[in-house]
């Protein structure tokens, strides 16, 4: 028996999608305004080809949906930056198969 392919590369992958499509169905926005702001984020990075829904295309679903927040005041920028480096450093500083906690201080 042969194990199906993941849908998503990553658990981070996964994780984005579902948090735009609740924020999606909660009414914060429309697909239609989604996908209108996804689009210019590809475009603006250059990404005209296919995307194989890898790294590269939920780093620009994830910098869309930073944009989104922002604009919409569901969350202050400078505080999604500062979150955004506490789980990086938190990332680059977790041993190899353990799992990445944010340090409480980085609140």
């Amino acid at each position: 028996m042969t194990r199906p392919e993941p849908v998503f590369e990553e658990p981070w992958h996964a994780q984005v999608f579902a948090i735009t499509v609740h924020l999606n169905e909660t009414g914060l926005f429309t697909w239609q305004q989604w996908a209108e702001r996804f689009g210019a984020t590809l475009k603006r990075h250059g990404h005209h080809t296919r995307l194989n829904g890898g790294s590269d295309y939920f780093a620009a679903w994830l910098e869309t949906l930073e944009t989104l927040l922002g604009d919409t005041s569901v969350a202050d920028p400078a505080q999604l930056e500062t979150l955004r480096h506490a789980w990086e450093a938190a990332y680059l500083n977790t041993p190899h198969g353990a799992p990445v906690t944010l340090d409480a201080r980085a609140d």
